[in-house]
């Protein structure tokens, strides 16, 4: 028979060997660097982007709460308003293969294009390494590096969390206050949120 300590000494060794989760990243501090691959064959690093705000979106197609921000056009219209702020978006999906939301280079494209997304590709993440760098739970779920490549907000796209579009006109867009605050010189007054959605398919 196995003696108490055995037992105990047995789980400690199980415990012990369980992986663990990746420190959420902090704001105000540098973001977790990358080199990502996008869906239109190009291979983009973080640190190029110096000097630029970077906005970066996880999301699911076939989420229902994504299906809420591109079909009401929200989505599109906020991408393209962080671009006249001067960002550069670029869309995540984390999902691995055989997931929902996972698609090949070519269906990621021809997906950007039916939504009429303004990012500029999607970064492919089929082994959620950036998605669990950025401790991205849901999609949509937002982050936002500045110029300096520090970390100013990570969480949800607004304050209404539901897949209801009709709740998108009363919502506070999180995303663009972020932006419009950090461009201004101001803290980011909300600079983190409860991300809502689907969760993010590893």
């Amino acid at each position: 028979m196995l003696t108490t300590i055995t037992i105990a000494a047995f789980a400690t060794a199980l415990l012990t060997q369980q992986p663990t989760a990746s420190p959420s990243p902090k704001i105000g501090e540098p973001a977790p660097t990358f080199v990502a691959n996008g869906a239109d064959g190009k291979t983009y690093d973080l640190a190029s982007y110096k000097g630029k705000f970077v906005v970066l979106e996880w999301t699911n197609k076939d989420c229902p709460f994504v299906k809420k921000h591109y079909g009401s056009n929200n989505m599109q219209q906020t991408q393209a308003k962080a671009k006249e702020l001067g960002a550069v978006w670029f869309s995540v999906c984390s999902s691995a293969p055989g997931k929902q939301g996972y698609l090949d280079a070519a269906g990621f494209t021809n997906n950007l294009t039916k939504v009429g997304s303004k990012a500029v590709t999607v970064f492919m993440d089929p082994e959620g390494k950036l998605g669990h760098m950025y401790a991205a739970k849901t999609t949509p779920q937002i982050a936002i590096i500045d110029p300096s490549g520090k970390l100013i907000y990570n969480g949800a796209v607004d304050d209404k969390p539901s897949p209801n579009p009709e709740d998108i006109a009363g919502a506070k867009n999180y995303v663009l206050a972020a932006l419009e605050e950090a461009i201004a010189g101001k803290s980011v007054t909300v600079a983190t949120s409860r991300p809502y959605g689907c969760s993010v398919k590893y």
